[in-house]
């Protein structure tokens, strides 16, 4: 009952006093420590946001005055007929990378974590792709893919009687061979990531099921994969978003060609802005992808929450 008075007590204290019991709590120092982060936040991240709310509803060229034309570039979007050619491809490439980048980094993390002398030396080389600018890699499987007998996988496979291969100038293997590409680039630190899961499992638990007589495979199946269930939830939705906006791969490689084959929903963002200088079509499509990959985040995470948890 007393501490039911007190709190009566705390509640008809008048408005000045709590100010005044807030200030001497340091109150002021609060709030001018939060302010600058809040505008800072707000500046960088939700101003962006609401700049493009108004861009998609305008037709501009940020140069001349803009015009209102309402939801009349989402509509001029969803009639561009190269549009779902530029989604096709982009799932096709998120459909490969996942395929080889999503459970190649796992392997190659459980078969670094059996090394012992050797396993700080393999970790920096299995980064050293992440470090390289991503252009520069680009460039550099480009010359790779060099279609004449001179490029480094068309010599390799001359000295076996095979080829010239067109890597990048035929439609049938364009995608694929950037796809190899991303994934060289990128799975060293998806592998990385998994290492340091693997190290965080409790040793005792494989040494229990060496004693019950599993083998490598049962023990990676039964202790290895449910222990890493969690970072690998979460590694494979970073991976699909990451995935669905490709971009510097296909444009450096290819142009977006042959023929539109190679071109992606980003790919289709940057022509509508910078060749075309329709900077409301542009955003009208970046608000699209932006609203897709949300709802595509909110769904995977509905659906594997009780996975997580069992």
């Amino acid at each position: 009952m007393a501490e039911v008075t007190a709190a009566q007590r705390r509640r008809a204290k008048p408005v000045g006093a709590r100010f005044i019991t807030w200030v001497r709590g340091g109150g002021i120092s609060t709030f001018l420590f939060f302010v600058p982060l809040l505008f800072t936040f707000g500046y960088f991240a939700w101003w962006p946001i609401l700049r493009s709310l108004v861009l998609s509803l305008q037709k501009t060229n940020l140069v001349t005055e803009p015009t209102w034309v309402g939801l009349n570039n989402f509509e001029r979007v969803l009639a561009d007929p190269l549009l779902g050619t530029a989604v096709a491809n982009t799932l096709l490439f998120a459909g490969l990378a996942l395929l080889i980048g999503f459970p190649v980094p796992i392997l190659f993390a459980t078969f670094m974590a059996e090394m012992r002398r050797t396993r700080q030396v393999a970790s920096v080389l299995v980064y050293l792709p992440v470090i390289i600018p991503p252009v520069v890699s680009v460039l550099l499987w480009k010359q790779f893919y060099d279609p004449s007998a001179n490029g480094l996988f068309n010599t390799l496979l001359g000295a076996v009687g095979v080829g010239p291969l067109p890597w990048l100038q035929d439609g049938n293997m364009a995608m694929p061979a950037i796809v190899v590409q991303a994934t060289w680039a990128g799975f060293g630190q998806s592998t990385i990531i998994y290492l340091a899961a693997l190290m965080s499992i409790q040793s005792e638990l494989y040494e229990a099921a060496e004693m019950d007589g599993a083998k490598v495979v049962r023990r990676f199946w039964h202790i290895t994969l449910p222990q890493m269930r969690s970072i690998m939830l979460l590694m494979l939705l970073l991976q699909v978003i990451g995935t669905m906006q490709v971009f510097t791969e296909p444009f450096v490689m290819t142009g977006g060609g042959p023929v539109n084959r190679t071109t992606t929903v980003l790919m289709l963002i940057y022509n509508y802005a910078f060749l075309q200088g329709d900077y409301g079509k542009a955003t009208a499509l970046s608000l699209l992808l932006a609203v897709v990959l949300t709802i595509v985040s909110a769904v995977y995470l509905r659906l594997t929450r009780s996975w997580s948890k069992s």
